[in-house]
């Protein structure tokens, strides 16, 4: 007996769509078939709408331990399982930061004790730090995170002798937030000096521009070349930077990654006259060109995988005037969304868009039986129905800080069901259900 069957499915998974039946037991995909007729404990109807490999969002902060009024764990994995994000890797600026092994596991236990999702958190890399990351296990830890630019928390490495150590020394991928300190440094006193108290939220993409992207992107890049590093360089925001990145090889085999975000995929530049800081992230989003180029480098495999860099804070926090206000967005609970709304316009197949969200960050990241529908894989699955819309307002946002850059928004697509290691945790109707806890990812190591 199985615990659970999907009927009546459309299957999107590895390039294709087959209209399919699903049978969950223990926790996992036990069969894929046109048809099953054995009994279950549960059965969900789908009734045509799609199923496919849950979300794995490689990058998000969700500020946990050290500032509780902005977000935590659990609030955010539920926002997360909402959107259809069944696997998240967090990031180690919080306070205490991680950069050591105490608060390393201080993490995995919190998010076993109250996160809906999977999880796996980086370890934070710093001046001072360059024996703990020789010793990060790459088995359970998803990566190593260098700040190449300072950002929220400021955990800069700037010590040229010590990143090339980490670089040649770090057991597991390297992560980077690339910007140019130097060049932020520069802008911001000449744009300081221009405007005065004039200065304003889209003075934020020229001031944290495209060309200190590039600088810290290509030494990042170099660096890696060097030490033979596995390189995983976050968030692109330019269109110069996707120049940086190759298609001709399998990404299996790929060295050097790259990562783009919906909100650098659906935002420009046109947007801050309306909604001010809350559009203003690090790196920051520029022009509509570079917005459709970031697309095309996506949609021809320069960068490899889609996440959010979901970074919540206060609406009190982000209603201060530029340059007060904090760098970052929330968006966990929609990153689906966003691309299924490119889907309806035709800009993307919905094969693309789980081979960008599902399987490319599996793959890059060697994560062990998820990220694909395959028998014998952990059951995380989403159900979504494309025909549906999806209206974003106060009264659904899930997040701790309770606003959203989309808000009065209406997407494409409507998120039905998500089921993390067999547990269906978030249904359309009754909202999340936080009685099984998700899992620590497993890495493959080569």
């Amino acid at each position: 007996m199985y615990d659970l069957v999907i009927k009546n499915a459309k299957m999107v998974n590895e390039g294709s769509i087959q209209e399919v039946d699903l049978g969950i037991a223990k926790g996992r995909i036990e069969k894929i078939a046109s048809s099953i007729t054995e009994s279950a404990k549960d059965e969900i109807n789908a009734d045509g709408a799609f199923v496919a490999p849950g979300v794995i969002d490689d990058q998000v902060h969700f500020r946990e331990p050290g500032f509780p009024h902005k977000a935590n764990i659990q609030t955010e994995s539920r926002a997360a399982v909402a959107g259809g994000v069944t696997s998240f890797m967090e990031m180690p600026n919080t306070n205490p930061q991680t950069v050591d092994f105490e608060q390393l596991e201080w993490k995995y236990a919190r998010a076993a004790d109250v996160s809906p999702a999977n999880f796996s958190f980086y370890f934070g890399a710093t001046n001072e730090n360059l024996e703990f990351v020789k010793q990060v296990d790459p088995g359970n830890v998803c990566g190593v995170k260098i700040f190449m630019g300072s950002s929220t928390g400021n955990m800069l490495v700037d010590n040229e002798k010590i990143l090339e150590e980490i670089f040649k020394n770090a057991p597991t991928l390297i992560a980077t937030h690339c910007e140019d300190e130097a060049t932020i440094r520069e802008n911001r006193a000449f744009y300081k000096e221009k405007f005065g108290d004039d200065l304003k939220a889209e003075h934020h993409p020229l001031i944290r521009d495209a060309k200190g992207c590039y600088l810290s992107s290509s030494k990042a890049i170099e660096l890696a070349k060097k030490t033979d590093a596995r390189l995983h360089i976050l968030h692109i925001s330019t269109a110069i930077e996707t120049e940086l990145f190759r298609n001709d090889i399998p990404l299996v085999d790929k060295k050097i990654t790259s990562e783009a975000c919906v909100h650098h995929l659906f935002f420009n530049d046109s947007y801050y006259p309306e909604k001010g800081s809350l559009v203003q992230c690090n790196p920051a989003i520029k022009t509509e060109a570079d917005r459709r180029e970031i697309f095309a480098a996506m949609m021809d495999d320069r960068i490899d995988v889609i996440a959010t860099d979901h970074a919540p804070h206060t609406w009190e926090e982000k209603s201060q005037a530029y340059p007060n206000t904090p760098s970052g967005l929330p968006l966990i609970q929609h990153p689906l969304n966003i691309m299924m709304d490119f889907v309806a316009k035709g800009d993307i197949s919905i094969e693309k868009v789980i081979e960008k969200m599902c399987h490319a960050p599996a793959v890059l990241f060697r994560v062990k039986e998820r990220g694909f529908i395959r028998e014998g894989y952990f059951a995380d699955l989403v159900l979504f129905d494309l025909d549906r819309k999806t209206d974003i307002n106060k009264q659904n946002i899930l997040y701790n800080c309770a606003w959203s850059p989309l808000e009065g928004m209406t997407l494409n697509g409507k998120i039905l069901s998500t089921l993390v290691n067999g547990a269906i945790v978030f249904d359309h109707k009754s909202g999340v259900s936080s009685d099984t806890p998700g899992q620590r990812l497993q890495f493959t190591v080569n």
